[in-house]
């Protein structure tokens, strides 16, 4: 997939955004141990942003390292008020594995796409092999002779998670290389995809391929969702998928109250228990939240404890004053 014509402006915005949020900060991203930063990003609107402090950020940064401790892993999470910019983050510049959430980003780069070079790819018929099909395919397994079109496929990808379709949708785009060209496209330095899957869930610290940081994906999540990197019909389509995912009840959606409305991508590795999830969250008034949450265990063997994200979503939903 060629780099988008307004690459540059994006990438320079993107920039300026992470730039702006770091000063007001006090210069330095929160890193291993470090308190959660509270920042200042552009709003929504695009209107100048204040700097404020969240009420009980010291309440915060211990109630995130208690969760550490108990949890015994690794909690990285960034959170965006959409409507006044503000953000709450802690490990959110630390490497994680993409997992599935790449799965959302990839459904984006083919309605983009779609949009601006190939039209009529999203109702194209796809077709694969059973030797394509790899584990955890639950709307593409044996379907691979009738096919399914490009949108089915990014549905399917994103609301069940199904790995075929998230390959599948990977090779309309260019494969893991394309994605990693659409992230740079938005103005994300670091995110990369490298393999398929399902070899791209096999993580272990240290690793750089397939990764990403929660800072990274959540700021790419807000320009798909909310900002201008899509088009509108293609930004309604994308967060109609992501209200409609079937695998995210137990994390983020969990930790908000019910009478809100949320659109998210889960991932799930076999290796350090690793569990992600990304979302935005409408309040039932006021603007969104976006919150990017990516765990880990210390040890490679373990359970996934998707309590651990519900609660992390809790904190810091909370500390951003949205919740009681």
């Amino acid at each position: 997939m060629q780099t988008l014509p307004s690459s540059t402006r994006r990438r320079t915005r993107w920039g300026l955004a992470l730039l702006t949020a770091v000063t007001l900060a006090g210069g330095t991203a929160c890193g291993a141990g470090a308190a959660p930063a509270t920042r200042a990003a552009a709003p929504a609107g695009g209107s100048a942003a204040v700097t404020v402090t969240p009420a009980g950020q010291a309440e915060v940064r211990e109630r995130l390292r208690a969760l550490e401790v108990s949890y015994q892993g690794r909690i990285g999470v960034f959170a965006l008020d959409t409507g006044n910019g503000r953000t709450i983050s802690y490990r959110d510049r630390e490497t994680f594995p993409l997992l599935s959430t790449f799965k959302a980003i990839a459904a984006a780069a083919a309605l983009d796409k779609a949009r601006r070079s190939d039209p009529g790819l999203m109702e194209r018929r796809v077709h694969w092999t059973a030797e394509e099909e790899v584990t955890h395919s639950p709307r593409t397994g044996g379907r691979g002779e009738a096919g399914m079109t490009v949108a089915e496929l990014c549905e399917a990808a994103i609301t069940y998670s199904d790995n075929t379709a998230g390959n599948m949708v990977l090779k309309q785009i260019g494969g893991p290389a394309g994605l990693t060209r659409y992230f740079r496209s938005l103005g994300d330095p670091l995110s990369r995809l490298d393999r398929w899957e399902t070899d791209l869930n096999i993580w272990r610290p240290g690793e750089r391929r397939d990764t990403t940081n929660p800072a990274a994906l959540g700021r790419d999540l807000h320009r798909l969702t909310v900002g201008d990197a899509l088009a509108a019909p293609d930004r309604d389509r994308l967060n109609g998928w992501l209200k409609a995912n079937t695998t995210g009840d137990t994390r983020i959606r969990a930790g908000l109250p019910k009478d809100w409305t949320v659109g998210d991508k889960t991932g799930t590795g076999p290796t350090y228990a690793a569990a992600n999830d990304v979302a935005i969250a409408w309040p039932p008034s006021g603007a969104p939240l976006i919150i990017s949450i990516y765990t880990n265990r210390k040890a490679p063997e373990g359970a996934n404890d998707n309590s651990v994200i519900a609660r992390t979503a809790t904190i810091v939903a909370r500390g951003l004053g949205k919740i009681g």
